[in-house]
């Protein structure tokens, strides 16, 4: 049976958080369930975790006067862990975390959706020193459970807007997109094909603003038909490169809007009998280890991962000790890396 109860009439609603107790008593419950809420714990019916959660962002939640110690943990969690993008990452929180003996829990959430309720529950009942949410992001009820109890969240590489209520890490995406449609104008390629990310990543747009801004301020126009929206994949970016590079004018260039991509229209290339830079010159972006064994090597854009994430963490760590961030918007710089799979344009 579904529980339910009449708002809080504005006169009533009170001027300070409530006590456990006092959410109880508006709940209807017992101090116990609102507890086992408040902690993360499984076993509350969703109806009635529902209603406490609602009551705790009304009306906020007063602590205990002695605060549950964290643990030493910190909660890393990506919508795909596949790939070397999720080796970047880790790698760098993993470092700033060993400094502060931190340990570091990992957690996949497909389907790049803000993370589930179970997901949540698990983290609360952990009672991390922080959350790091890489290439994802947070529902508003989502980000008010870690609030209401303490535990800092910080954003990588976010898929939105992050506004100004969670801190969060990026890349210099726009100016990244810029750098890679200049270079291979520079090289005197016209008919430049795109391979882009999904259209909700935030990352994915901003390069693609900064490709047409470069495309515009050198008066060559931006042909839709070279346009081709991907996922990230190696998958993806060889499927639209065979398609894009079967047609009866096909391109000179292609920006491949990661890494992954760009093997992908290396795979193409090789199956059509093209040769890279001689034939079909290639630009990716993100700048992974592997990029430098391609043969050619692959020229990318560098996003600076390992940086971003160590940068996140230490963001979180400062949190946790309830010190306020220097930036709650921090943007690190991305640069092209010149390798062998560009050339100029044959005559």
């Amino acid at each position: 049976m579904t529980t339910t109860r009449e708002p809080t009439p504005p006169e009533r609603t009170p001027s300070r958080p409530l006590t456990i107790a006092q959410i109880a008593e508006l709940a209807g419950v017992s101090p116990a369930t609102v507890s086992k809420v408040v902690n993360g714990r499984s076993e509350v019916a969703p109806e009635t975790r529902a209603l406490v959660e609602d009551l705790i962002r009304e009306h906020g939640y007063r602590r205990q006067k002695k605060r549950p110690t964290a643990a030493p943990l910190i909660e890393l969690v990506f919508h795909e862990l596949e790939g070397g993008y999720a080796m970047e990452v880790i790698k760098g929180v993993e470092q700033v975390a060993r400094e502060h003996g931190l340990a570091v829990v990992v957690s996949e959430l497909p389907d790049h959706h803000p993370p589930a309720r179970g997901w949540i529950e698990g983290v609360i009942g952990r009672r991390p020193h922080g959350v790091i949410v890489v290439f994802s992001g947070l529902t508003r009820a989502q980000h008010e459970q870690f609030r209401t109890r303490d535990i800092p969240v910080v954003l990588v590489d976010p898929t939105g807007d992050p506004g100004h209520e969670l801190p969060s890490v990026g890349a210099g995406n726009w100016s990244g997109g810029l750098s890679a449609a200049r270079h291979l104008l520079e090289l005197g390629h016209r008919r430049i094909a795109l391979i882009t990310g999904p259209a909700h990543a935030l990352s994915s747009r901003a390069r693609l603003d900064g490709f047409r801004a470069a495309m515009d301020a050198a008066g060559v126009p931006t042909d839709p038909e070279l346009v081709r929206q991907g996922d990230f994949s190696a998958e993806d970016g060889l499927a639209h490169a065979r398609s894009l590079l079967a047609l009866p004018r096909p391109p000179t260039a292609v920006f491949a809007f990661n890494d992954a991509q760009a093997m992908g229209v290396y795979q193409a290339a090789h199956e059509m009998g093209l040769r890279i830079p001689d034939e079909l010159s290639v630009v990716g972006f993100d700048d992974l280890p592997m990029a430098q064994w391609l043969i050619p090597a692959l020229t990318t854009v560098r996003q600076p991962l390992t940086e971003m994430a160590a940068a996140a963490t230490t963001m979180v760590v400062a949190l946790a000790r309830g010190e306020t961030p220097r930036q709650n918007r921090l943007e690190l710089t991305t640069g092209l890396v010149v390798r062998g799979s560009t050339a100029a344009l044959a005559a």
